[in-house]
């Protein structure tokens, strides 16, 4: 970051906290009136964003996570199916009694059975967070949010199209399906190629 002024490469720093330009700006020293503005004018900023990149690059590097492995993980919640971590099912039982035609009785209970952890893949278990048993002893399992998951996913690999079709990479006009497509043919599926 040799080639940055001293406020710019501590802004650098900064950002990559939290991925605040403004915040970002006003902790590298910029006034908090104009941070919004300076941050906005610095991630513009052909030598910041540069900086930005290699240090993302670094940092990358540094703790092994790539964009591959985030989607990987991203995909484990995604992809999720609770059926993995637990069965349920309901049993009838007679009751020993009968209604006023003869009609023997019957009792509904449901059972819930949390699956023993070392029958759970890892992708399942990735995706559990949270295992709690109430007072009464009903079991919870939550698992993530797996359509956030599947729209983050979408999103980096440019899966969703907004009007009748994409944005081609350049931000202008609509990208075009494949010849002999339209944009609403079921054979098209809205990826940019």
């Amino acid at each position: 970051m040799t080639d940055l002024t001293d406020k710019q490469a501590r802004f650098v720093r900064e950002y990559l906290v939290d991925l605040n330009a403004k915040q970002a700006a006003i902790r590298a020293g910029y006034s908090p009136r104009s941070a919004e503005v300076e941050g906005s004018r610095l991630l513009r900023h052909p030598k910041v964003s540069v900086a930005i990149a290699r240090e993302r690059r670094e940092v990358s590097k540094r703790t092994g996570i790539t964009p591959e492995s985030v989607v990987t993980e991203l995909a484990k919640l995604g992809f999720s199916d609770i059926r993995k971590a637990i069965t349920w099912r309901s049993n009838v039982t007679e009751t020993g009694e009968e209604d006023e035609d003869g009609v023997p009785a019957t009792r509904v209970t449901n059972e819930v059975t949390l699956r023993n952890s070392d029958d759970i893949d890892d992708a399942t278990a990735a995706a559990i967070t949270e295992i709690s048993q109430t007072k009464d002893g009903a079991l919870k399992v939550k698992l993530a949010d797996k359509r956030a998951a599947l729209v983050d996913i979408g999103r980096h690999l440019g899966m969703f199209r907004t009007g009748s079709a994409p944005s081609d990479e350049s931000g202008e006009g609509q990208a075009k399906p494949p010849a002999g497509k339209s944009s609403g043919d079921e054979g098209w599926d809205g990826l940019l190629q």
